[in-house]
């Protein structure tokens, strides 16, 4: 029962009456502002900028991919690994940024990076609870702090190492 109140609640179908008049007010879904969802069929043309090179981001996004199954027109995943790369054709997003950091570029052709990045990329497969739960006030310090350490350290755990940060990267074979 409440799960189809929320339901309603959210997509906005319900209506609530005002106590200043007797027209009904549009419920608006309470979404935290870095959930870009939208609840048409248009496409919210979602680019996310990772390094296929790296197996930690490569099984994320992959995840991603199968949440986005048939609807994959939402999320246009770019790997920045590939000798095609153009960042200028990604608002500018050159490969050493976006091998320094998670970088999505919205629907509103706006670049976010490090966490928020990830808010807008969850929000646009169907994880906008947990991109609002990272970007929630308490946890978002946390959230920040770890991404750093990760960002910083992920080519030395993935087994690649400071012949990454500019030009095109390998995986090391030993």
């Amino acid at each position: 029962m409440f799960s189809n109140v929320r339901a309603g609640l959210v997509s906005g179908l319900f209506r609530l009456p005002t106590f200043a008049n007797s027209r009904a007010i549009r419920v608006t879904p309470a979404l935290c502002r870095h959930q870009h969802r939208t609840f048409s069929s248009e496409s919210a043309d979602v680019k996310v900028l990772y390094d296929g090179l790296c197996p930690i981001c490569v099984t994320e996004i992959r995840f991603l991919q199968f949440l986005q199954r048939g609807k994959p027109e939402k999320v246009d995943f770019i790997d920045i690994s590939l000798p095609g790369y153009d960042g200028e054709k990604y608002k500018g997003v050159s490969y050493e940024m976006a091998m320094g950091e998670m970088h999505v570029i919205d629907e509103k052709n706006e670049v976010h990076c490090g966490i928020p990045a990830f808010a807008v990329m969850y929000s646009a497969v169907g994880l906008g609870w947990l991109g609002c739960f990272m970007m929630w006030p308490p946890v978002r310090p946390f959230m920040d702090k770890s991404y750093a350490i990760f960002a910083r350290n992920r080519l030395k755990w993935t087994g690649r190492g400071d012949e990454c940060t500019t030009g095109r990267c390998e995986k090391k074979t030993n």
